[in-house]
């Protein structure tokens, strides 16, 4: 704790080295074990849209459905996943988005969205921005107006929030790791 405050940066474990040499990989997966750390990193993530018009919260497979689920129960609105390709049931939209190596694509239902609808998307972490940028262009495409981004953690040094920013979208975080 700091200044009386559970300290979420302290919650989030770090990997050296994961998912190859060189990467820091930071898991949310002790803060979300916590039932004090995870409730107030939910509570800090809806706080901004608490009395804004929101119709639905998009979360980005697979810790964004973790998050934004219980973003989107603490706004009282429905949950819209954004899936990687192939694992959504019915006749879905789709975005490419570039990676290192090649290319990959995130897809949400046909009917996830109405014209219209103001969608708040979720995710655990924004590095470069491929995935978020990629959520934000399918959902409008779809028809919604994207008007932020939440995330518990960002990479600063990989410009991803700059990145959904230059769009035009409000991003907001709760904690900043520097470096790798």
């Amino acid at each position: 704790m700091k200044n009386g405050e559970i300290d979420l940066q302290a919650l989030v474990r770090s990997i050296p080295d994961y998912p190859k040499a060189g990467i820091m990989f930071r898991d949310i997966t002790t803060l979300i074990g916590d039932a004090a750390g995870f409730a107030l990193a939910i509570r800090k993530l809806a706080a901004p849209y608490h009395n804004e018009k929101i119709d639905a919260v998009a979360g980005i497979e697979a810790r964004g459905f973790i998050l934004g689920g219980a973003v989107a129960h603490q706004l009282s609105v429905g949950f819209i996943p954004v899936r990687k390709k192939g694992k959504l049931p019915w006749n879905v939209l789709g975005e490419d988005y570039a990676l290192e190596y090649g290319t990959d694509r995130v897809e949400i239902h046909t009917d996830a969205v109405k014209h219209g609808d103001h969608v708040v998307v979720v995710d655990d972490l924004i590095a470069t921005g491929g995935t978020a940028f990629a959520a934000i262009k399918l959902l409008e495409r779809a028809g919604a107006k994207v008007v932020g981004c939440l995330f518990v953690i960002d990479l600063p040094e990989l410009g991803g929030a700059d990145k959904i920013r230059a769009l035009g979208k409000e991003v907001t975080s709760l904690v900043a790791f520097e470096g790798h």
